[in-house]
């Protein structure tokens, strides 16, 4: 039987699992990762849910339910959500799941011990069994428990966990009050005990458990030193999301760096020290493929955490993407990366088609949100915020998802398409209005950093000088239109079709699809008509 094509976001367009963890347990690659609510208003407000494909089928992913649920956790309800979560299989053949709870906005997400659960199954229901402890059985709380990410690693079981902030690189540190009321604020902890570290109570850390999954065998310890100023981390310091993974017998550890839009590794030949900066993996903004700077970023851009995996002898990396405008809709994405020989990963692009075996058939529809690139040229950097001020985004009504606010010089790409006898491009879209315009009533929450970005981004708005409204289709992001799309002067509301005739050669290429006009538009939906749909 034919595979199905599969194509980004892999999951249904309706699901919503960012800080992706794959695994491969018997023949099938399971993810596990938090669980944001489609248009939610903070981090994780959802159960823990997996999904599962066979190894050999990435187009087959099949839904397996709810896993876990916060209030199994005894610390619920003073804490409500639970954070990026990892499973492991333990040496007794049950599976672990570790993760750590918080708050709206990741209020006192730094604050608890690391919890466990455990399951006979990959996907199963898990049941609560306690948290991370001290041979005297008290929590184990040394450094910060967050982002838990589990390693069996032939027999030895390693937790991985942390967050790291700039405070303590503070010639001043110890002097600075300031500096010590945030800390104690997030992490909940004494200054005594703050200043009691002779590193840091902030960093990339990893204990070892003993069999039970729950007992520390081994003090945790710092697996990269906390200040990289003169380290090969210096330009991209460990920020949060661990990850580890080994390849033959090099470790590979993934994480998200200070910037938050990309995912970084490192690599050492030791499961707790000498790790030296590899490079970023994948960029959610594709800043930094190619040169790309941050202020051409094609994406909202904002946080990311994921992990890599060997699937049949092509290695993936699994990451997110942002929606709605905020950090709180994140989806799954994964791309193809390449381990050479020398050990090195290289940057990998953002792409439409992600897990399929190759490019998308450039024929029939596809959904308008598969598009890799959104972008008006001045996209904001998102930080634990929802934007409520114009500019592409994908969303949703009910039960349709689609692109909106697209604004003059918006360019939608999608990566890639193999042509072979294609006639014309169409597009689903409709005028945005009062009817249809998608508006966010739940809280807002936005920070400094967050409203200095808005005023940027609305300052830089566009107007077009055209007398009519269209969409040119170009096959390279800066190349010579290839079709024109005219958008009518009477453009409904709802949904309609417009096509173009185009001339794109026979091959492999990207689509892009970039807007000039001054009423704001939506696009649901784009498909391809070829020689063989009028024989």
């Amino acid at each position: 039987m034919q595979k199905k094509q599969v194509f980004n976001p892999y999951l249904p367009l309706d699901e919503y699992i960012p800080d992706g963890e794959p695994h491969i347990f018997g023949d099938r690659v399971y993810i596990y990762g938090s669980h944001d609510k489609e248009g939610g208003y903070t981090f994780c407000m959802q159960d823990y849910v997996t999904y599962s494909a066979p190894v050999n089928d990435l187009s087959d992913w099949r839904y397996e339910g709810v896993i876990y649920s916060p209030s199994q956790d005894p610390y619920y309800p003073n804490l409500k959500y639970m954070f990026a979560p990892d499973v492991v299989q333990g040496n007794d053949g049950r599976y672990y799941l570790y993760y750590c709870m918080g708050g709206d906005y990741g209020n006192g997400g730094y604050t608890r011990p690391i919890s466990v659960a455990v399951c006979d199954t990959p996907a199963g229901k898990y049941e609560f069994l306690g948290y991370v402890k001290n041979p005297d059985g008290t929590p184990m709380m040394k450094y910060i428990c967050f982002d838990p990410a589990a390693l069996n690693d032939n027999g030895t079981i390693r937790i991985y966990y942390g967050t790291q902030y700039g405070y303590e690189e503070q010639p001043d540190f110890a002097e600075n009050d300031e500096y010590i009321n945030k800390e104690i604020e997030m992490f909940g902890r004494t200054k005594e005990e703050i200043l009691s570290y002779p590193d840091s109570i902030m960093g990339p850390s990893m204990v070892v458990l003993e069999d039970d999954m729950l007992t520390v065998r081994e003090e945790a310890k710092h697996i990269i030193p906390y200040k990289v100023k003169g380290t090969s981390f210096e330009e991209h310091p460990f920020f949060e999301g661990s990850s580890m993974r080994k390849v033959g017998d090099k470790y590979y550890f993934v994480y998200s760096s200070w910037l938050n839009h990309e995912l970084c590794y490192a690599t050492s030949d030791y499961p707790d020290r000498d790790f030296v900066f590899g490079g970023t993996i994948v960029s959610n903004g594709d800043i930094g493929y190619k040169g790309r700077t941050a202020e051409n970023k094609l994406n909202m851009t904002g946080t990311t955490h994921g992990s890599i995996i060997e699937i049949n002898n092509q290695w993936y990396v699994f990451f997110h993407r942002l929606t709605h405008k905020s950090d709180y809709s994140r989806q799954s994405c994964a791309e193809k990366i390449e381990i050479s020989s020398d050990g090195s990963i290289a940057q990998v692009e953002l792409t439409s088609c992600g897990l399929n075996d190759g490019p998308l058939k450039a024929e029939g529809s596809y959904p308008a949100v598969i598009a890799c690139n959104i972008t008006n040229g001045h996209m904001p950097y998102g930080s634990n915020s929802i934007y409520t001020f114009p500019f592409p985004n994908v969303t949703h009504s009910g039960d349709e998802r689609f692109i909106a606010e697209i604004g003059n010089d918006t360019l939608i790409g999608y990566k890639y398409f193999n042509f072979k006898n294609v006639l014309s491009v169409s597009i689903t879209a409709r005028r945005e209005s009062d009817k249809n315009r998608v508006v966010y009533n739940g809280p807002v929450r936005s920070d400094e950093r967050c409203e200095k970005e808005a005023e940027r981004c609305i300052s830089l708005e566009t107007v077009s000088s055209e007398p009519v409204s269209y969409i040119d289709i170009l096959t390279e992001e800066n190349g010579e239109s290839v079709g024109k799309i005219i958008i009518p002067e009477n453009f409904s509301d709802d949904w309609c079709k417009l096509t173009a005739k185009t001339e794109i050669p026979d091959g492999i290429h990207p689509v892009y699809l970039i807007y000039h006009g001054n009423n704001r538009i939506q696009l649901k939906e784009i498909s391809f008509e070829t020689l063989k749909n009028f024989v």
